[in-house]
């Protein structure tokens, strides 16, 4: 069984699924517990469960793959994973903001990555009784059902995963033409929302870390989206500095109109900054 075949693909997306339950197990055994948190040199928050979660990933997967790399917002990181051609990219509780107040909008991210591409991910939402999988040319699930992205070809009644006011914000071109909904604090869910005809689109402006995205990057193309950074170019993954740049993710008939909209908006931001300097 080569690393590349696809049973060896099959494998590496069950043991994925595995052991993402069982993490998401393990972060719900603190949820709504109060556990011990802190905050980082960036101000964001982690807590017990972020490494309860992290640790017993890293356990497992370096137990069960040996020979692949490790990529985790909890982990020290190290340049030995830019030598190896897989690397596992993990997210132990993505959106932990919302974790720690008790709501449902974060995630277990576990992904796969070979020769910079997503060849296998999981997006375990446990306290939304929630598993989505996906693997490369194999199609993305949730709950073991297919998805496919909506079928939304304007703008017009496009829903998005951002808060209310933001649909007038005066650094958009024009209003969307549509509706937010639900914003879990989870980055992938949000983009997860996409795959599973729950919203149209989303942009980030923001530069974001790999493991936000990696796994929901996969589940939503495998869906039919398309996703890139803010520049409109494909993402890439396990590079020397694992940022990704912004993101514009939507349906594939809305994607450049999207792109260009969140263009605008940052270049809006960065007028501003100019004037304020002056």
């Amino acid at each position: 069984m080569t690393p590349h075949s696809p049973s060896a693909r099959d494998a590496d997306l069950a043991l994925a699924a595995e052991i993402a339950g069982n993490a998401g197990r393990i972060a719900m055994a603190h949820f709504g517990r109060s556990p011990a948190r802190w905050d980082k040199e960036d101000g964001s928050p982690v807590c017990a469960a972020d490494m309860a979660v992290n640790d017993y990933l890293k356990g497992v997967i370096t137990a069960a793959r040996p020979d692949d790399g490790w990529l985790s917002e909890e982990s020290a990181d190290s340049a030995a994973r830019l030598e190896r051609r897989r690397v596992w990219v993990i997210d132990p509780i993505d959106g932990t903001r919302d974790f720690l107040r008790g709501r449902t909008g974060w995630a277990v991210s576990v992904a796969l990555v070979e020769a910079g591409t997503v060849v296998a991910a999981v997006l375990n939402a446990p306290a939304q009784d929630r598993l989505y999988a996906a693997g490369v040319g194999r199609g993305a699930t949730l709950n073991g059902k297919r998805l496919a992205v909506s079928g939304l070809a304007t703008l017009e009644g496009v829903r998005l995963p951002i808060d209310q006011p933001n649909l007038n914000a005066a650094f958009w071109p024009s209003p969307w033409p549509g509706t937010a909904v639900a914003k879990p604090n989870s980055l992938a869910l949000r983009m997860a929302m996409l795959a599973a005809d729950e919203a149209d689109a989303w942009v980030e402006g923001r530069s974001i870390a790999e493991w936000d995205v990696a796994a929901a990057s996969l589940i939503l193309a495998e869906a039919g989206g398309m996703l890139t950074d803010r520049h409109g170019a494909a993402l890439a993954f396990n590079q020397p500095q694992p940022v990704i740049h912004g993101l514009a993710a939507a349906t594939p008939a809305l994607h450049d109109e999207v792109l260009a909209r969140l263009d605008h908006a940052l270049k809006a931001f960065a007028a501003r900054r100019r004037g304020l300097a002056a």
